[in-house]
């Protein structure tokens, strides 16, 4: 692949820390020469903050992690977002849900491979009451009849070379696709712009790798090109657990602030990528 085009797409809740530094990393060593982009994932308007999206584009600049283009914000293409759901919906491939989340935990019908609850579908022949503020699901068992079954994805290995991955996107039951506050979820999100930023290499971290079963039955439904995925390995903290700022994980603006240089902060992204234990999964 020439100059192949990867992307690094954090949300803006908080600082950047040395797991983002990894996957930023990752994606700009996978990135042709002008093919490192940004994008910052801001659809939830209460935990995503100005002061961190300023933060982390000084942080970035200060690294040398410099994209090659200006940064994509979800939050300033919400129209689109929905406009593609519309679509899913005229298709009748999604439909409303009024489930709080204390009938989804009595009703579930078991636990997806990500941890989260399958919903059991419990309004899939329920009709929208007037006044009602419903999220939206994807019928996956519809979807995946439309596509032809479970499509699978190439995963880069470290090595350059690649293999096939084959998971159930069926095992996360009918996901959410627009939510009651925001009109859009993640999974519509990410599938939507990395089509639009023709990303040949979806790059992040291993925590997302059954995940892309669904991504990919959202591209093979909205007729997007299917790009190769690289999921590198969590930093995992002293605790076990994947390192992440809402566990309080030292940030770059604290190396910062000791006098710690660039180039060796880069390096421990680098050592730490390099140590992480890699697993096909």
């Amino acid at each position: 692949m020439t100059d192949p085009r990867t992307r690094f797409a954090p949300s803006p809740t908080g600082y950047l820390h040395l797991g983002h530094v990894v996957s930023a990393l990752h994606a700009r060593d996978m990135a042709g020469r002008d093919g490192f982009l940004l994008r910052i994932e801001d659809i939830d308007s209460r935990r995503c903050l100005p002061r961190y999206d300023a933060a982390l584009i000084e942080d970035l600049d200060w690294l040398g992690l410099r994209p090659a283009a200006p940064p994509r914000r979800q939050s300033e293409h919400l129209p689109a977002y929905r406009a593609v759901l519309a679509g899913l919906r005229e298709r009748g491939l999604v439909y409303p849900c009024t489930c709080t989340r204390q009938e989804i935990a009595a009703a579930s019908s078991g636990i997806a491979p990500d941890g989260g609850l399958i919903y059991p579908g419990t309004c899939r022949n329920r009709a929208l009451r007037a006044g009602d503020t419903p999220a939206w699901r994807l019928d996956m068992a519809r979807a995946l009849d439309v596509i032809g079954g479970e499509p699978g994805w190439t995963e880069i290995r470290p090595d350059g070379s690649t293999h096939r991955v084959e998971r159930r996107a069926a095992d996360f039951g009918d996901v959410v696709l627009g939510r009651k506050e925001s009109g859009v979820s993640y999974h519509l999100c990410v599938t939507h712009d990395d089509a639009i930023q023709n990303i040949d290499i979806v790059t992040r971290g291993r925590d997302l790798f059954d995940v892309t079963a669904v991504h990919r039955v959202l591209q093979e439904l909205l007729g997007y090109r299917a790009p190769l995925y690289a999921h590198h390995p969590l930093l995992i903290g002293a605790d076990g657990k994947k390192l992440s700022k809402s566990e309080g994980a030292a940030s770059v603006r604290d190396a910062r602030a000791r006098g710690e240089s660039a180039a060796s902060v880069l390096d421990r992204a680098r050592a730490a990528l390099e140590a992480a234990s890699y697993s096909e999964g």
